[in-house]
């Protein structure tokens, strides 16, 4: 029989540069002491941790845990590309939910370096060696980086079959920038403009450098349990995961065609599908969304994937402020990976962080009226899609 999993706990350090954050040791275990607190618990009743981080040794996890405790027990370390953190929140409800433990904490954390993301070991296949063929046949974005190539083509094949302008891009940045100033936690907190985005220097075709997000230093954890062990440990269980799911490629990704599905369209819109299905609500019930925002384009098509607007009505979605606050679903009330930042190993786990506390409406000044459903995408190329749906509980 499955359990019901509750959020017990969430803690987050503020996103920070590269070259201007504490070790990924330090940031990880206070990421982990902040959610243990915030559940009110100790380490010792933890039973299963999922620590999830995509650059640096192996065993990291161990090395960051070790200085909260040593108990003996299992430590599995994640790495699923961009979508790390919420992969281990993927392991960690599994196992709740499943009545494996119950209780277990998801952790992330990246000390990255600083410039755009590059494959680290050039000795052996890519990864993404497929992605990077079918990129360079339909992009003329060559000799971008890999993940501008990917993200700006797939922004130019929506253009190229919906008509929208160069703009419209650039307001989603601007949208970020006005949601991250109440966020203390992340990188940019200072507002810019649409003219201000689209002056910013060229990177690709299309983008430009505001509308990528930058590489960041960070860490953020979760603590889930089952509601037994909530009312044992007098447990605040007003938020659980109502649905999760996990999608990777379908053959899609490469005969499509098209460079949104080469970057996940099709991996966002399946699993977004089955958690409306699991949860038995669908996107008109959602009331806030983090969502994976590594580029203004991906946002973009993301409305999309997930159900919140039609297809090929994102323009009209983001001229009306349908998606921030007054419109239809808050998207990125943290601002997102584009003005938040993106510690790859943590961005699944920071997104947690952002909804659990909204749904207990403590969000101060970037706080959603209400709030009661939300949604949550993390996207990793090669790759892999998690999306997550909370709810308030009662």
């Amino acid at each position: 029989m499955k359990q019901q999993v509750i959020v017990a706990g969430v803690g987050m350090t503020p996103f920070v540069k590269p070259n201007a954050s504490e070790p990924y040791t330090v940031m990880g275990a206070a990421a982990i002491k902040q959610a243990l607190a915030d559940a009110g618990i100790g380490y010792d009743d933890v039973q299963h941790a999922y620590v999830g981080h995509v650059y640096g040794d192996s065993t990291s996890g161990q090395r960051v845990l070790y200085q909260v405790g040593m108990t003996g027990i299992p430590i599995i370390n994640v790495n699923n590309n961009c979508s790390t953190g919420s992969s281990a929140l993927f392991l960690a409800r599994q196992a709740v939910e499943a009545g494996v433990v119950d209780c277990a904490i998801a952790v992330g954390f990246e000390q990255m370096q600083p410039g755009a993301l590059e494959e680290i070991w050039k000795d052996r296949p890519s990864v993404l060696e497929e992605f990077i063929r079918v990129a360079n046949e339909q992009s003329t974005d060559t000799h971008a980086p890999m993940a501008l190539k990917l993200f700006g083509g797939a922004g130019v094949s929506y253009q190229n079959k919906y008509g929208t302008k160069d703009e419209t891009f650039a307001k989603v940045r601007e949208k970020a920038s006005h949601h991250a100033e109440h966020n203390d936690k992340a990188i940019f907190r200072k507002p810019v403009t649409v003219d201000e985005v689209m002056e910013s220097p060229k990177v690709t075709q299309l983008l430009t450098r505001l509308q990528c997000c930058p590489p960041t230093c960070g860490a953020a954890a979760a603590i889930l349990c089952s509601r037994s062990f909530a009312a044992k440990h007098d447990i605040d269980s007003e938020v659980i995961i109502a649905a999760q799911s996990m999608s990777t490629d379908f053959p899609t990704t490469f005969s499509a065609g098209n460079m949104m599905q080469l970057v996940g369209y099709d991996m966002t819109a399946a699993a977004a599908d089955t958690v409306y299905e699991q949860a038995g609500v669908g996107p008109e019930d959602i009331d806030v969304v983090e969502l994976h925002d590594c580029f203004t384009t991906n946002e973009l098509i993301t409305y999309e994937g997930l159900r919140l607007t039609p297809k090929g009505t994102a323009e009209k979605f983001i001229w009306d402020g349908d998606n921030t606050y007054g419109g239809k679903v808050v998207t990125n009330p943290s601002g997102g990976l584009l003005s938040k930042g993106h510690p790859l190993g943590a961005t699944g786990l920071a997104q947690c962080y952002e909804l659990v506390n909204q749904l207990r409406h403590r969000m101060g000044p970037r706080q959603v009226d209400g709030a009661r459903t939300a949604l949550q995408h993390n996207l990793g190329l090669g790759g892999a899609c998690v999306v997550t749906l909370y709810q308030k509980a009662g």
